[in-house]
């Protein structure tokens, strides 16, 4: 290996790593959905993974097409800004609608008081939400009622439409670091550099899921619980604030 193509390749690791590491819409939706849907570390990272590998496969196609078609690195990064403007637009619509759709289930799961009067004269009170499932347990003698609801999870369709905007989502460095090799004609220092920049940034976005993942299990409390039924809007909100960044371009 050259030593220019043994710098590119530390280039590639260290610029996967910071673009992620400081572009929180790599990492903070998966987290808020993950808190908001109770998701098992398993499935987070799941769905971080899958997300991630769209982020990066988006850019390296163009990359290669760029190379193959010899269209200029200026070009590419027209295409790339473009496809970033609509990422933002794409993850700001979705932060809205799931912000909208988690304020007026949190509405739904308003806790009230029910009481219940029986033959026998005692009386007794218990809380539960109109959402879900309504299942009324009735315990032996003078115990206090039990009384279960399904919880709403995060809707089914939710990772696909993630994995869409990050397809669209760029990476902007790739396309000048793909272009050094390409330019000396060296297709294994492309597939190389490409290898080394997709799998920092795959391993830089599943490591800050799982440690923010189980970080929020350790820290959950007694008092989140009133606020639980606010997790939706607030998970909204967080990726209505990582759309609102791309596209201020912080």
């Amino acid at each position: 290996m050259s030593d220019g193509l043994l710098v590119l390749c530390g280039t590639a690791a260290s610029i996967g790593f910071l673009h992620t590491l400081l572009g929180p819409d790599h990492y903070l939706p998966f987290v808020a959905m993950a808190r908001a849907g109770q998701w098992s570390l398993k499935k987070t990272l799941a769905i971080t993974l899958l997300c991630g590998l769209g982020h990066v496969l988006g850019s390296i196609v163009l990359g290669f097409v760029g190379i193959a078609f010899g269209i200029g690195v200026l070009k590419l990064e027209g295409i790339e800004a473009f496809r970033g403007d609509l990422a933002g637009w794409l993850l700001l619509a979705f932060g809205l609608t799931y912000t909208a759709w988690g304020v007026r289930r949190a509405i739904r799961h308003r806790p009230h008081t029910h009481w219940h009067a029986h033959a026998d004269g005692m009386v007794h009170t218990h809380q539960h939400v109109h959402a879900g499932e309504h299942v009324h347990v009735h315990t032996p003698a003078l115990t206090p009622h039990a009384h279960a609801g399904r919880k709403t999870d995060v809707p089914s369709m939710t990772p696909w439409i993630l994995f869409t905007i990050f397809i669209f989502g760029p990476c902007e460095p790739l396309i000048p670091i793909l272009m050094y090799p390409a330019a000396v004609g060296s297709l294994g220092g492309v597939l190389l550099v490409t290898a080394i920049f997709a799998l920092t940034t795959l391993a830089t976005m599943t490591t800050i899921v799982a440690l923010a993942h189980t970080r929020m299990g350790a820290g959950r409390s007694a008092g989140w619980a009133r606020w639980e039924r606010f997790s939706h809007a607030l998970a909204g909100a967080v990726v209505t604030a990582c759309g609102l960044a791309i596209m201020l371009g912080w």
